[in-house]
């Protein structure tokens, strides 16, 4: 890890130093922002926000008055442009998303690449994290973990992805919508079984925050007796124990390799295993293309 011999900003006596600070925001409640990020937003020249009123809100509350402009994953690459132009003239620009830490499965990553190819300083303001957040209250390992975004919506990219990682040997963590949650969860069923345990993290921080401990099965259960799932969510996977390999489903390129040994060619083969996992022949191909694209 490299440091800079010396960061003014980090002195609050100081003006806060010119560059891109990445300022994390609460995710629900408002007592998680930081001493530090109410300075620099306080400070900076320009506030990058994902949602201009959302963020706006967060500003009204700690009587902030500043400069904001929208940035998001439909104009990220434009004003990346525009937040360069004014990083490079000395500005001091705060990017932050709506909730956590911008960057996290939200927009962020083409302004810090601009920045750091232009030689701008990149400056962290940590705080609150949903992955992170999760995680330490989810009673699984955290020595080793994944975090691995926003599961795909389409079921069959989704049990791709799950087969990809069924075997390994880290607690899995995703974020997951909730009017997706139930068929997420039954996806997780069919490819690592009913036993695998699973914490569901609803609403963290917030007034109805709670945490849903137990296999995948008691877990999904406890959703479907409910009228209607609510509130954003981590899902949170145990890694397969040591001696699953025999009992958890072949990857695509090893089921291919089983029915060749049977005299099934590949074409053949990637219908039979189509119609074994539930999904389209065109889901399978392009799996076995990054299976073996892995090796």
């Amino acid at each position: 890890m490299t440091s800079h011999p010396e960061v003014p900003e980090q002195n609050a006596a100081r003006p806060l130093a010119p560059g891109l600070y990445l300022v994390a925001t609460p995710i629900g409640n408002l007592e998680d922002i930081t001493l530090r990020a109410l300075r620099v937003l306080r400070s900076a020249d320009l506030i990058a926000c994902e949602d201009t009123r959302q963020t706006q809100k967060l500003l009204n509350h700690f009587n902030i008055a500043a400069k904001t402009i929208s940035y998001h994953q439909h104009n990220e690459q434009s004003r990346s442009e525009d937040l360069l132009a004014a990083l490079t003239a000395g500005g001091r620009v705060a990017l932050v998303s709506d909730a956590g830490m911008p960057g996290i499965s939200d927009p962020g990553g083409a302004v810090v690449n601009a920045a750091i190819a232009a030689g701008i300083d990149v400056f962290p303001v940590p705080g609150a994290n949903a992955a992170l957040s999760a995680l330490t209250c989810s009673g699984l390992a955290t020595e080793r973990f994944l975090f691995l975004g926003f599961l795909p919506p389409r079921s069959g990219e989704r049990k791709s992805l799950l087969e990809s990682f069924a075997r390994e040997q880290s607690t899995l963590v995703f974020y997951e919508a909730p009017h997706r949650v139930l068929e997420s969860l039954a996806d997780v069923e069919a490819v690592m079984g009913a036993s695998r345990p699973i914490v569901l993290a609803r609403e963290l921080t917030k007034l109805h925050e709670e945490f849903l401990r137990g296999t995948v099965a008691e877990v999904r259960a406890k959703l479907v007796s409910r009228e209607r799932q609510r509130g954003e969510m981590v899902l949170l996977i145990a890694s397969a124990p040591p001696d699953e390999g025999t009992v958890l489903p072949l990857s695509i390129s090893e089921r291919v390799n089983a029915l060749a040994a049977e005299g099934v060619d590949e074409k053949d083969a990637l219908k039979q295993i189509a119609r074994e996992r539930g999904v389209s022949k065109s889901d399978v191909y392009r799996e076995l293309q990054r299976e073996r694209a892995r090796r």
